[in-house]
């Protein structure tokens, strides 16, 4: 049991996952490295159809102008973001060359 910010939890804590590093390469792809240690690719276009808030992003040179904030990739002067969690799990594993290994 824990405490965070007044709200008691019944698990143990656990560390956020954070990005590290990201390397657009092209078409709306984008290699992704997470605190886990891993890194792993992701196809954006397969995000623009579910998420309305990333329609900007298929404006490529908006795309490729993404930064790491606090370990949470940003456009457009932070006000487009997407949470670390979220981009883990809509990604895709890959080897070091970044080629998926498994989809």
């Amino acid at each position: 049991m824990f405490e965070k910010d007044g709200i008691v939890y019944a698990d143990a804590p656990t560390a956020e996952m954070e990005i590290e590093s990201v390397r657009v390469t092209d078409d709306h792809i984008m290699l992704v490295s997470f605190s886990t240690g891993e890194t792993r690719i992701c196809d954006f276009t397969k995000l623009f159809d579910k998420v309305p808030a990333f329609e900007p992003l298929r404006d490529e040179k908006v795309f490729k102008d993404v930064k790491v904030v606090h370990g949470i990739p940003t456009w457009q002067n932070d006000t487009i973001d997407i949470s670390p969690t979220y981009l883990y799990d809509h990604s895709y594993e890959c080897d070091a060359h970044g080629k998926i290994v498994s989809a």
